[in-house]
């Protein structure tokens, strides 16, 4: 199986890791990842130095998806359209752009401009009926259903979990294939919206010092969730390292012996420069 469709009609939990940027998404892949989950908190973190508070353009995600997606072929890439960036048409638009740029699902999500991670507080969602019309356009915009439209609401934080189970279904009947109820507080709120939508491939997104629990997957898989997205973990891992090591540069000695790394030939390896190298001979050779 090598499409999120195939994916998502077989049994058992999808683990999502979350990847930044196209190394990210090559290593997750190579470290047996069967969905790559795009996450828009680390692209504005990784790419551009921002925080998640809707700073990036549409084309500035539309590019990153192209790379990622490329990069980690044929593992399908599951991409963060945020809030559609705009009204009905904007989301439309960036469905099509995700879609032709390789991925094979956008997130989309009920906040209003400029939105935050859904693990911030201060958000504010739209009103459901906008909320729907975007997730209705971005269904009708796609080329084949083959491509998936993830469902966002934020509204737990906004109003309580009845609201966020109302717009739930309306999304749903909208044209959504996959529902994302953002950060339900403890098991019990989870095991309701699993309840209240069985049968839906249903996410749980688990945020490393976030609102809703810190499950693994199994424990997600029991109580009726789909997709684990684990979309800040290694972002978070490698900006720890990123601080150490330059740290340690900066006292003007370099990496002591024994420092945790890859090789540099281990590092060429897994950008692929072996594989490439072998193409442009073959290539070279034909020519010849």
């Amino acid at each position: 199986m090598t499409n999120l469709h195939e994916r998502l009609a077989a049994p058992g939990i999808i683990v999502a890791p979350g990847a930044y940027d196209a190394l990210s998404a090559k290593l997750a892949a190579k470290a047996g990842a069967e969905v790559v989950y795009m996450t828009g908190f680390g692209v504005s973190g990784a790419s551009f130095g921002l925080p998640d508070v809707g700073l990036v353009s549409a084309a500035e995600m539309a590019e990153r998806v192209r790379a990622i997606a490329c990069t980690c072929a044929p593992v399908p890439l599951i991409a963060d359209g945020d809030n559609g960036h705009g009204g009905p048409l904007n989301a439309a638009r960036l469905t099509r752009a995700y879609e032709t740029a390789g991925a094979e699902c956008i997130q989309i999500e009920d906040q209003v401009f400029p939105k935050r991670c859904g693990h911030m507080e201060g958000k504010e969602v739209v009103a459901i009926e906008e909320a729907a019309a975007k997730i209705r356009a971005a269904a009708d915009a796609r080329e084949s259903k083959g491509f998936k439209i993830m469902a966002r609401t934020d509204a737990r934080a906004t109003h309580d979990l009845d609201e966020a189970l109302r717009r739930g279904e309306a999304f749903l009947k909208a044209g959504a294939d996959i529902l994302f109820i953002e950060a339900p507080r403890d098991e019990a709120e989870m095991r309701r919206v699993a309840e209240t939508f069985k049968g839906v491939p249903l996410v749980a997104n688990i945020v490393e010092d976030g609102k809703t629990p810190y499950l693994g997957a199994k424990a997600l898989e029991s109580l009726g969730f789909k997709i684990a997205l684990f979309p800040v973990s290694a972002l978070l891992a490698v900006t720890a390292r990123l601080q150490g090591v330059y740290e340690t540069l900066m006292k003007g000695e370099g990496l002591p012996d024994g420092e945790e790394r890859v090789t540099f030939q281990r590092y060429n390896e897994l950008i692929g420069l072996n594989e490439m190298m072998a193409d442009a001979a073959a290539i070279t050779q034909k020519t010849e």
